[in-house]
């Protein structure tokens, strides 16, 4: 039983030995009234991700279309991870953060999710998450978007999904930059708020007439600005060559 409650289909795998002592993952399939043992691959441990948007929505399609995936690709789920009213840019989904736990613990071989936009954030989280499970070793698998980063078509799409990633970072800061210049031609003050005036001139007349910390003269002025501001102005005005 999965966390949210989804059984996974009955084991149909079995470890079968050959002739030889070749031992493999072998499935109990019937052909013409007559049993026999179809090879699967040696690394078919799988999960399926799955995710709704809202808690009336129910997510019975995604979780057809991925056992029967499996199914057809001699893949054994052995977990399953549903997160319900979760947006896809919300950072905090516990499914998904289960998911990333297991397969760093190499709990699975493989993943299936239904489409990009069902288990990715964002491209740069996407391109990240691929990254990781490259690394790990773990095939990804989109059944609708048809990619498969073992396939070369996969390996392609990895590439692309990099460099897509890579330029909407680019634009990203390209806006940023963009946007402060504007903002500094039209005389716009980038940055923390300047300190008001009065307030720094009461800061410098307590460090020049008496020996309070910065902490007491941030307390006597009421916290009006930050304590690292506060010392910063104390340090000026006390090490300045006119206080010596």
């Amino acid at each position: 039983m999965s966390e949210k409650g989804f059984a996974p289909p009955p084991r149909k795998c079995l470890i079968y030995h050959g002739w030889r002592g070749q031992i493999w993952l072998a499935k109990k399939v019937c052909f013409l009234g007559r049993v026999i043992y179809r090879k699967m691959p040696a690394k078919n441990r799988t999960a399926i991700y799955m995710r709704v948007s809202t808690a009336e929505q129910k997510p019975d399609l995604q979780l057809d279309d991925l056992r029967a995936y499996a199914d057809r690709a001699g893949l054994e789920i052995v977990r399953e991870y549903l997160d319900v009213a979760m947006s896809g840019r919300k950072q905090g989904r516990p499914q998904l953060d289960a998911l990333m736990q297991a397969a760093r613990d190499h709990a699975f071989d493989c993943l299936l999710v239904w489409k990009f936009d069902r288990f990715a954030r964002s491209t740069k989280h996407l391109l990240t998450a691929l990254e990781e499970f490259d690394h790990l070793g773990i095939r990804f698998v989109s059944i609708r978007d048809r990619i498969d980063t073992t396939s070369p078509m996969g390996k392609a799409m990895f590439t692309l999904i990099g460099a897509m990633a890579e330029l909407e970072s680019s634009l990203i800061s390209e806006r940023v930059t963009a946007g402060m210049k504007a903002a500094k031609a039209r005389g716009k003050h980038l940055g923390r708020p300047r300190t008001p005036a009065p307030v720094v001139a009461r800061v410098e007349e307590l460090a020049k007439t008496t020996d309070l910390s910065v902490r007491d003269i941030h307390r006597r002025i009421g916290a009006k600005t930050g304590r690292g501001v506060v010392g910063d102005i104390v340090k000026r005005v006390r090490h300045s060559p006119m206080a010596q």
